[in-house]
């Protein structure tokens, strides 16, 4: 039987790219008094207290094999790390340019299957790819002129992610969503704690704990819970609509930070980064297309099965 119901996959893929930004923009505002590890503790601890009821009354196999642990640490790593870089630019930088500079990982993932994984990939994309870099450019240059090389933190995150979702892709048929992204959040929690509690015991400031007052409970505890609904609606997304369907309109997401920045913090892309964002965007989409393109391709070259 096909489950697939395009309009509600689509949905939902808006969705994530509302909670997203969302989610961003209360980290920005907390990150003026809350330091950086608690910020990042509490998003990861919130996700465990929400999923593990779940999985627990669903029945759902959290128990993972040693090798399936072994990439699911690596990527909660990564993810704690792409998640820091993140919340450290948002001190800095406007919520749209952040969000669209970070949107190079498509390219860069494209780049780590051609020379990483010895993955085709034609000139059409390469090219593409090179007009993307342009454009992220053009985001990253009045910022880098303003705030110098934290600008390029987005970047980072970019290239962190790229790894997390190469890493993802290992393990996303080994093991169901949901109970991942609970393991992960008591991975995340387990190697959090020690951290801060150095950075508690040596006075380094990021990793310090303050205790916050009621609006910042308040919002720490939405951070976890926006966090964990962004990616389960996401997940959710790509069992009602194919992936092809779904994958253009993740660029959503930088209008969407654009609204909620102008709505927050009366923060608007200048004219340089506007033109970079479109670029960006464009270049982004294009790179989808091509790949959506060559499947097609190959699906219609493939020897039928036996």
């Amino acid at each position: 039987m096909n489950d697939d119901r395009p309009v509600l996959g689509i949905l939902l893929m808006l969705g994530f790219c509302i909670l997203a930004p969302l989610g961003d923009s209360i980290a920005k505002i907390l990150g003026a008094t809350i330091p950086l590890g608690q910020l990042v503790l509490t998003r990861f601890a919130v996700q465990a207290a929400l999923l593990i009821p779940v999985i627990m009354f669903a029945g759902l196999k959290w128990r993972l094999p040693p090798d399936v642990l072994a990439l699911a640490t690596l990527r909660t790593v990564l993810h704690i790390l792409g998640i820091g870089f993140m919340f450290t630019s948002l001190l800095y930088l406007p919520l749209a340019d952040a969000v669209a500079i970070a949107f190079v990982m498509p390219f860069i993932m494209l780049l780590l299957g051609r020379f990483v994984l010895n993955e085709e990939v034609g000139m059409h994309r390469l090219i593409a790819c090179a007009v993307g870099f342009i454009g992220t450019l053009l985001v990253i240059q009045p910022n880098f002129l303003a705030v110098g090389w934290v600008a390029l933190l987005p970047v980072a995150v970019a290239v962190i992610f790229a790894l997390f979702m190469l890493t993802t892709r290992q393990i996303a048929k080994k093991v169901d969503p949901i109970a991942l992204q609970g393991v992960s959040g008591c991975i995340a929690t387990v190697i959090l704690l020690p951290f801060l509690a150095i950075g508690c015991a040596i006075d380094f400031a990021p990793l310090s704990v303050v205790t916050p007052n009621p609006t910042e409970w308040l919002l720490l505890a939405a951070i976890g819970i926006l966090g964990t609904l962004a990616h389960l609606v996401m997940t959710w997304s790509l069992r009602f609509a194919p992936s092809a369907t779904l994958a253009p309109m993740q660029y959503l997401e930088i209008p969407m930070a654009t609204v909620v920045g102008f709505w927050l913090f009366s923060e608007l892309p200048n004219r340089m980064a506007a033109i970079g964002i479109v670029i960006t965007v464009m270049a982004g989409v294009y790179v989808i297309f091509r790949e959506q393109a060559n499947a097609r391709r190959l699906a219609k070259i493939a020897p039928p099965a036996a």
